[in-house]
């Protein structure tokens, strides 16, 4: 079923399937209107001569420099090949597609002042498989993510580069291929394409999507661990939370619980100790606070895919033109600063339940290193030494890149977002915490088997799956096959996927 972008409704799921399953996209009709009665205004404007920014006028520092009429007609293709500016290696291409959705909603509200056949041909683009090749970096969240924005808008005028049926070959080529027209460039027209912060939005929209199935399979994680290490479960009561009224810390509770539902260890037939260390019974509300952060992050992640994000901004109804900054992107740099923080958080309590894992003397009786050989086997030992070298390097990631801004062209732009490094880095945030967390879901299921008692079904459920891809330490092995596999385990939500089969939706 396609999805219709109006404007207002676009949610990080529907930018999900547009940008990974390749859903069809429709501009809702009333958007088109709301389009073309914007251009009609802002073609009057132009005919009567008014100085409008970036328009008949030059940009950032050159703001001031009024063009002529044939200026103002070569001016955004000028403009398009003085932004596509970029550097690195290529975005992956849910990216691109999630940017360039996002860039649809936007002129749906009609305040953009493109011609409708812009909008019109990022449409039939996303639809017919045409992704433009766009570097990694070169943005700093400010006047929008120009310079990734701008090699969208090579297409346009039928340049640059895409992806078209898995080949990489010339924009001309791709278009041509799959039989979308070249519109070219008119007045406004690159601008409208390129002056908002699409591709950081795009980006952490995709990245909240992951960490909220990341953070559920945290919260399996930790029950196994907690099965395995024998904790006493009334930290986990869900009245307990609920007193305190976090909604993440309850979410996070109940969550755990449904994993260890059916566990000889709710008879309370299996001693246990009066209080556990933090990082067992803390679990709740730390992971109940990343819930919280993330879902702060997610509100600002839809209100600007669902905003108008552009300079100028066209007020047909009114025939005013306001030219102000909301292309600036820290409205979502910040919050996914520390979303990329609260994932680095979890990742560290994930670390600490498995030192507790393999330490003798915190493991309530299993093995040392999770081996029956310890002294001429290992064990598990390497692995920890594995997951502390991602997290420090997480924990290099967490530093905010918001207040990091530099001033650029010539201090006219002298605060900017940096949300482009926010993203970048939260990126391989997001991947070490896919092997951290794997390395836990090995060590619990290979603690698991030393246990006697039969596990919650949750619980149950994910070791089955865990041993489908690596199966029991009996005696060292190379171990960077496992923790790799295990990775991709929880990248593809694999654990979640059969977990949330046996016992319900986890949140």
């Amino acid at each position: 079923m396609a999805i219709t972008l109006d404007g207002t409704s676009l949610t990080i799921d529907r930018l999900a399937r547009i940008a990974r399953d390749r859903e069809h996209v429709t501009l809702d009709p009333r958007a088109l209107e709301r389009i073309k009665a914007c251009r009609a205004m802002l073609e009057e404007k132009i005919q009567a001569h008014e100085i409008m920014y970036g328009i008949n006028t030059g940009i950032g520092e050159f703001s001031e420099v009024v063009l002529n009429d044939e200026q103002v007609k070569d001016f955004q293709r000028y403009l398009i090949y003085n932004h596509a500016a970029g550097i690195g290696d290529p975005l992956p291409p849910d990216v691109v597609r999630a940017a360039m959705a996002g860039r649809i909603n936007v002129h749906a509200h009609g305040n953009s002042g493109c011609r409708p056949q812009i909008t019109l041909t990022l449409v039939e683009m996303l639809n017919r498989g045409v992704t433009p090749v766009v570097c990694r970096k070169g943005s700093v969240g400010a006047s929008g993510d120009l310079a990734p924005m701008a090699q969208i808008a090579l297409l346009l005028m039928g340049e640059g580069e895409a992806y078209f049926k898995g080949e990489r070959m010339s924009g001309r080529a791709a278009m041509e291929r799959a039989g979308i027209p070249v519109p070219g460039l008119e007045a406004r027209d690159g601008l409208a394409t390129i002056n908002g912060s699409n591709v950081l939005t795009a980006m952490s929209g995709l990245h909240l999507h992951d960490i909220n199935r990341w953070l559920k399979q945290a919260e399996i994680a930790c029950a196994m661990s907690l099965e395995a290490l024998i904790a006493n479960l009334k930290p986990y009561d869900s009245r307990l939370h609920t007193l305190r009224g976090f909604p993440g810390a309850v979410r996070s509770a109940a969550a755990i619980m449904k994993c260890i539902e059916g566990s000889d260890l709710q008879t309370g037939k299996i001693k246990t100790k009066v209080q556990d260390a933090y990082s067992m019974r803390s679990t709740p509300q730390v992971i109940g606070a990343a819930h919280d952060a993330i879902a702060f992050a997610a509100r600002q992640v839809e209100t600007e895919l669902n905003g108008v994000g552009d300079n100028p901004i066209f007020l047909p109804e009114e025939k005013l033109t306001l030219t102000g900054a909301n292309f600036q992107g820290t409205p979502v740099a910040l919050p996914m600063d520390m979303a990329g923080a609260a994932v680095t958080m979890v990742c560290v309590l994930s670390e600490r339940r498995l030192n507790r894992l393999t330490n003798p003397a915190l493991s309530v009786g299993l093995p040392a290193f999770l081996t029956k050989g310890a002294g001429m086997f290992s064990g598990l030992m390497l692995s920890q030494y594995t997951a502390d070298m991602l997290i420090v390097e997480q924990r290099i990631l967490s530093a905010p890149a918001s207040v990091q801004s530099i001033p650029a062209a010539a201090d006219q732009e002298d605060f900017v977002s940096m949300g482009m490094n926010t993203a970048l880095k939260n990126e391989q945030i997001i991947d070490n915490a896919c092997g951290v967390l794997g390395i836990e879901f090995l060590a619990a299921a290979q603690a698991l088997d030393f246990r006697p008692f039969a596990p919650g079904r949750g619980v149950e459920t994910a070791r089955s799956v865990i041993r489908r891809h690596v199966a029991h330490l009996d005696e060292d092995r190379p171990l960077y096959p496992d923790h790799n596999a295990m990775k991709e385990v929880v990248r593809r939500g694999e654990i979640l996927a059969a977990v949330e089969d046996a016992v319900g939706s986890l949140g």
